[in-house]
C-alpha cells in the first residue's frame, strides 16, 4: 500500500467515476481500477459497489477516505516544509459572500500582522462551494453563516447575524402596521441562488408554512438583487450588513419580518480530520475573538 494507491483512492472517491479520476490523474482507466482493486485485495474489503456502471462507495470506502485524506494530507505537509518552506506557510481560507466582504479583509489584515511570513490564499463562494473545498482539501478553514449540513465537518460560531426584508421605495408592505411570511406570497421575489446559506434558510422558512419559494430572479451577486428591488423588480430578503447602506441613503426600505427572525449564527468550519497548523489555530482563534468584539 502506497501514497500513490491513497491519492489515486481520493480521486475516485471525489468523482465517483473511474473515467473522469483517470483523466485527472492523467491515467488510464485500467490504471486506476486495478489501483483501487489492489487496496480491496490488500485490505480484503470493497470500497466501491459498481451497480449500473455506477459507483456507490460503501462504509468501508468512506472509512478508509477519512483516513487516507489525513495521511496524504500529512504526508503532503512533510514534502512542502522540508522542500519549500515558503509553500508550507499557505493558510487557505474560504469565506461566503457577506463575511467575504464584510468580515474577512479586516481579520486577514490583523492575521498577517501577527504571522507575517503565512501567505494567506482566500476564496469566497456560497456555502456548498465552501463545504466542498473543505471535504476535499482545497480549503484550510471557511467561514460560513447558517447550518452545515456535512457530518464530516467540525464547526466553532464566532458570531451572528439577521436577515432583513427589503422593499423599493413606497411598496405597498411598506405601510403595513405589520408583516408576516404569508404576507410574502403574492410578489415577485429576488433570491440568492441554491447552496447559499441564505437561499438555503429562506427555502425552509417558507416551506414549514407550506409555501413554495419560486424566485423571479435567482443571482449569485447580492448587489444585482439589491438593484433589482431598487428599480422595483421585486422584494428579497438579505443580510442586513449587505445592505445598510441603501437602507440610510433610502434607496430601498427594509420591513420586519413579525413571525420570523432570520438570524444565523457563523461558524468557523474544518474538517474533523485535518491537521490544523499552528498558524490556522491562531487564524481559528483570531476570528472567534474578532467575532465576540464586534459583538459587544
Amino acid at each position: 500500500m502506497t501514497i500513490r494507491h491513497m491519492r489515486i483512492f481520493l480521486e475516485v472517491y471525489r468523482m465517483e467515476n473511474i473515467t473522469q479520476a483517470a483523466k485527472n490523474l492523467h491515467m488510464t482507466q485500467p490504471a486506476v481500477t486495478r489501483a483501487v482493486q489492489e487496496i480491496e485485495r490488500h485490505y480484503g474489503v470493497m470500497l466501491f459497489d459498481r451497480m449500473n456502471r455506477r459507483l456507490f462507495v460503501t462504509e468501508a470506502g468512506r472509512q478508509f477516505y477519512a483516513q487516507a485524506l489525513h495521511i496524504v494530507e500529512s504526508f503532503d505537509r512533510m514534502e512542502k516544509g522540508l522542500l519549500n518552506g515558503d509553500a508550507f506557510g499557505v493558510l487557505r481560507i474560504g469565506a461566503s459572500i457577506s463575511l467575504g466582504n464584510f468580515f474577512l479583509p479586516g481579520l486577514v489584515s490583523a492575521f498577517r500582522k501577527s504571522w507575517p511570513d503565512m501567505k494567506v490564499k482566500v476564496t469566497i463562494s456560497n456555502a456548498g462551494n465552501l463545504q466542498s473545498g473543505l471535504l476535499n482539501n482545497e480549503l484550510d478553514l471557511a467561514l460560513i453563516e447558517g447550518g452545515i449540513s456535512e457530518a464530516e465537518l467540525e464547526t466553532r460560531a464566532f458570531s451572528e447575524d439577521r436577515m432583513v426584508l427589503i422593499l423599493p421605495v413606497g411598496h405597498e408592505l411598506a405601510a403595513r402596521e405589520k408583516v408576516f411570511v404569508e404576507d410574502l406570497k403574492g410578489y415577485d421575489f429576488l433570491a440568492r441562488e441554491k447552496g447559499s446559506v441564505g437561499r438555503t434558510l429562506l427555502d425552509h422558512v417558507f416551506a414549514v408554512r407550506g409555501i413554495t419559494l419560486e424566485p423571479l430572479w435567482e443571482s449569485a451577486s447580492t448587489q444585482a438583487i439589491i438593484k433589482g428591488v431598487q428599480e422595483g423588480i421585486g422584494v428579497s430578503i438579505l443580510p442586513e450588513m449587505l445592505v445598510e447602506r441603501e437602507i440610510s441613503e433610502g434607496r430601498i426600505c427594509a420591513r420586519e419580518v413579525e413571525d420570523e427572525a432570520f438570524r444565523r449564527v457563523h461558524y468557523v468550519v474544518w474538517h474533523r480530520n485535518k491537521f490544523l497548523t499552528e498558524g490556522a489555530v491562531g487564524f481559528l482563534e483570531m476570528a472567534v475573538e474578532w467575532g465576540r468584539r464586534k459583538g459587544r
